[in-house]
């Protein structure tokens, strides 16, 4: 019998995939992970699954590693006035990283979570000799989540196990109803983990402010910002009441990109502006252990919510870097966050994104 560490974060995600793990016949073990200081109400709702599913029930405390990894990386990016993504970063270095190593220490054969994405594992079919682990997306697209998970590698897939991968939501949350998890009802994740509140106060907290003009694309002085990490390129929202008063009526404004050497940000209203179809990607990654042969055609993402485009992939002219060149025109493709590359179901790797209209 398999014994499985299952990341239990106190969603109907992780709890159904401990759930249908057990009914499987494995010996599962949930986890909850404390990362944040404001984890009390989801380790209960964790413990509570636990118990209904009679399973063993464990407490990492990863707060210290957290912060330093993980909130660290989010403040010193955004200071830099990058928009990064902490949640790829935490999937390597805490998820896959830290659980991962602690579980295997104690006894584990894998690990699995709630995230919603599917492993393919090949086999030489001669000997039953294993090769290797390709990450694929969910059956359910509304809800894939294979965009966070491009730093990983062939060593962690073979220890890593993703129950959801075939269910959609709606027949997870249908599972967790008929077999009485208190986490049945728990709503969705819709911001940081380590967030209690808004994002720009909680930078508010941690940043130092540096502000500076808001120039429009004429470089007309038309504000002032209260520094380029409270902001984010495409962002609307936010920006009007940063105007000087005769400027303030004559929006909607966008966020063009921010121009670090001058601490300028520089706006539009123009929404065509944003649009571009070249950028330059870096820290890149390939699942496979292996970059495929260059240049080549896949499709990209730049965001983890929007559709993926057909790019052509070319080595950059530093070492470690690609260029992407875009089938077709995106919005704001903005530097720290990830571009992830697929061909077909299969999620080959990613970069860091860099620049854009390179």
């Amino acid at each position: 019998m398999k014994k499985i560490f299952v990341a239990l974060s106190g969603g109907v995600d992780s709890s159904v995939a401990a759930l249908l793990l057990k009914r499987a016949g494995f010996s599962v073990v949930g986890v909850f992970m404390r990362l944040a200081n404001n984890y009390q109400n989801n380790e209960k709702l964790a413990r509570a699954a636990a118990k209904k599913l009679k399973i063993k029930f464990l407490v990492f405390d990863f707060r210290k590693e957290f912060k330093e990894k993980i909130i660290n990386y989010f403040l010193k990016q955004t200071q830099l006035g990058l928009t990064p993504n902490p949640c790829v970063i935490c999937n390597e270095e805490i998820k896959f990283g830290l659980f991962l190593d602690k579980a295997l220490k104690m006894g584990a054969d894998f690990v699995a979570t709630g995230h919603y994405a599917r492993l393919r594992r090949e086999f030489l079919i001669s000997n039953s000799k294993f090769l290797n682990t390709r990450l694929l997306k969910a059956r359910d697209k509304a809800k894939d989540q294979s965009y966070f998970l491009w730093r990983l590698g062939q060593k962690q897939l073979s220890r890593i196990l993703f129950p959801l991968g075939d269910y959609t939501k709606p027949q997870v949350r249908e599972i967790a109803r008929k077999a009485g998890l208190p986490t049945a009802t728990t709503k969705d994740s819709q911001n940081l983990c380590f967030l209690a509140g808004d994002t720009t106060d909680f930078l508010k907290s941690y940043l130092k402010n540096k502000p500076g003009a808001i120039v429009d694309d004429g470089n007309k002085i038309i504000g002032r910002h209260q520094g380029l990490g409270f902001y984010t390129l495409g962002q609307r929202a936010g920006i009007g009441e940063a105007l000087f008063q005769k400027y303030q009526s004559q929006g909607p404004y966008y966020v063009l990109r921010k121009d670090l050497k001058k601490n300028q940000l520089v706006i539009t209203r123009e929404p065509n502006d944003l649009l571009g179809r070249e950028f330059l990607a870096g820290d890149l990654h390939w699942v496979s252990g292996q970059a495929p042969k260059m240049p080549f055609r896949a499709k990209v993402k730049i965001r983890s919510r929007q559709n993926e485009v057909l790019a052509t992939i070319r080595r950059g002219k530093k070492q470690g870097q690609v260029l992407v060149k875009l089938a077709k025109p995106q919005k704001a493709i903005t530097p720290g966050q990830s571009a992830v590359f697929y061909r077909g179901e299969e999620l080959l790797g990613g970069g860091i994104i860099l620049a854009s209209s390179v």
